[in-house]
């Protein structure tokens, strides 16, 4: 179970920053994350920690 859980988290961070490069290449802001959360800011940290850790535990050796 949590191993899917870090799979989502990771995918949906992978786009969300794709979406935020591409943004600002196309001089917009695409953060999908902050679109949805952006009007509670501790949530939007709380879910970009839980991504961080996700890809730290797809990375670290088991």
């Amino acid at each position: 179970m949590l191993s899917q859980v870090t799979r989502v988290l990771v995918v949906i961070g992978g786009i969300n920053w794709g979406l935020v490069g591409l943004g600002m290449l196309m001089g917009s802001d695409w953060n999908v994350v902050h679109m949805i959360l952006g009007s509670v800011s501790q949530l939007e940290a709380i879910v970009y920690v839980l991504v961080g850790l996700s890809a730290v535990k797809m990375v670290w050796p088991r």
